[in-house]
Order: structure tokens, then C-alpha cells, then sequence
């Protein structure tokens, strides 16, 4: 895919529909400039963080025992659970 867009005096770009829709930007989203060599990529984000902090989590879900997605989920509402009472603990 090839799309050309024009820099204003200001150094803007509209970035073309299409390649919003791929990277799954939306208004106020930030983008990333990575250089790569002798090219410049844009990146989501959002998407990168997410991206890196699954590799950052990779195995945590083994060594913590979870075998499945409910697992997680009952883990998620526990913390919830421990958070809420804590921060409730002195209205009891």
C-alpha cells in the first residue's frame, strides 16, 4: 500500500483513513516515529505497549498456576475485591 500526504507549513500530516483503520488509531491516540534502518515507522502506541508488556508477561500465567482464563478472571476480581476493602476499610 503507498499513500502520499502533504506537511503543512507546521510540520502536520493527516495520516490517510486507511492507514488509521490498520493501526487502529482513533482521536487523541498517540503515534510512535521508530527509525528502522535508513525508514521511519509509524506505530500505534497503545499497541505497542500492550505488545511489550505481553512479552513481559510471558510465563507469568504458568508459573502462578493459571491454566485457564477463568483463572485469570478470578484472579482480576480478587485483587478488585482486595482493593475495594482496603480502600473501604475505614467505613466498616
Amino acid at each position: 500500500m503507498i499513500d502520499v500526504a502533504k506537511l503543512t507549513v507546521k510540520g502536520q500530516v493527516t495520516i490517510p483513513v486507511e492507514i488509521r483503520r490498520k493501526l487502529g488509531l482513533k482521536e487523541g491516540d498517540k503515534v510512535l516515529f521508530v527509525e528502522q534502518g535508513d525508514n521511519i515507522v509509524l506505530m500505534n502506541s497503545n499497541r505497542l505497549a500492550f505488545k511489550q508488556f505481553q512479552q513481559g508477561m510471558a510465563g507469568a500465567a504458568e508459573q502462578a498456576g493459571w491454566t485457564s482464563e477463568q483463572d485469570v478472571i478470578d484472579y482480576v476480581n480478587q485483587v478488585r475485591q482486595e482493593m475495594w476493602e482496603g480502600q473501604n476499610a475505614d467505613n466498616v
